[in-house]
């Protein structure tokens, strides 16, 4: 039975509501809806842009952790908080997202905290790069 591997960043948020930013099961990594905040200092960009790229500084340290790449994911979920805010961030996501091509979904969704402009959330399998 494969046991469980717990991944923090340290934000305050996952103590807050009893989360990790990420679990290990096996050879999958799911990684908990992450937002752009800079958990080192707490801060966050303006535009959603800088906030994806924030996203995903944070997405692949946790995959680091973990033994992963962005490139082995293959599944992701992004959530914003304004439809009108997803253009900004596609070259941002196909920078980061383009050699993994994931299966993909996009919501629209109140977040948390209203400086929030998207969240995304990633699934990833050791030794699924392309």
């Amino acid at each position: 039975m494969p046991v469980k591997k717990f991944i923090s960043s340290q934000s305050q948020y996952e103590e807050m509501a009893s989360y990790s930013r990420a679990v290990v099961v096996g050879d999958e990594v799911l990684v908990s809806g992450t937002t752009g905040f800079d958990y080192r200092t707490m801060q966050i960009a303006e535009t959603a842009a800088d906030q994806t790229e924030q996203c995903f500084i944070n997405i692949a340290a946790a995959l680091q952790q973990a033994g992963c790449s962005l490139d082995d994911v293959v599944r992701v979920r992004y959530i914003v908080a304004e439809r009108d805010d997803f253009e900004q961030c596609l070259p941002v996501i196909r920078r980061y997202m383009q050699s993994a091509r994931p299966a993909a979904t996009m919501l629209v969704a109140g977040l948390l905290d209203k400086r929030m402009k998207i969240e995304i959330e990633v699934t990833a399998r050791h030794g699924c790069s392309a």
